[in-house]
């Protein structure tokens, strides 16, 4: 389900809320009603995905599953989808992780040297609660797209991103030529 179907879904809970509690709201114009509901309806949303991070759902599943990386390999963001307690994204200096599945497992990795295009995605809605996607295109034959979907501050990830693909870029001696 997505985040907007989700927003719909609580919206009209809300409404149904208000609708049964009996209370009169014949008095607010409707543009200010609607205002309203969309503010409860964010902040609820908000208030939820925060308790997941609170929970420390998957991030510290993880680490007491025993998943560590090299010596070398740092990890320099870590995060989850909006709402999500099954995925898992993981940018680290030579590699860039999503993981699926609560109870089974399954890992999409790309290196940061194959990376060979970012974008990034924000509709209306979730510009208002700061999420995002973030596009990767690799080289990768076996992953050639990824996308990091609803990521909390997608412009601070897009640009961590970025900068360790191109430190990895030089740490490697990498560099891309394009053709006119």
């Amino acid at each position: 389900m997505s985040i907007q179907e989700t927003r719909e879904r609580v919206r009209t809970r809300v409404w149904q809320s208000i609708a049964s509690s009996g209370v009169s709201v014949t008095a607010i114009p409707k543009e200010q009603l609607d205002t309203l509901v969309d503010a409860i309806v964010d902040g609820v949303l908000v208030a939820i995905d925060s308790e997941f991070e609170q929970a420390g759902l998957p991030a510290q599943q993880a680490a007491a599953a025993g998943e560590t990386l090299a010596e070398e390999e740092k990890v320099l963001w870590e995060g989850r989808p909006f709402l999500s307690l099954t995925t898992h994204y993981k940018i680290t200096n030579e590699r860039v992780r999503a993981r699926y599945g609560l109870l089974g497992r399954d890992f999409d990795d790309i290196e940061l040297i194959r990376i060979q295009d970012l974008d990034r995605t924000q509709g209306i809605g979730e510009r208002m609660i700061d999420i995002g996607d973030i596009h990767i295109q690799s080289a990768d034959p076996s992953m050639p797209k990824l996308v990091l979907s609803n990521v909390a501050e997608p412009d601070k990830v897009h640009e961590i991103l970025r900068r360790a693909m191109l430190e990895a870029r030089k740490k490697f001696r990498y560099s891309v030529q394009e053709e006119m």
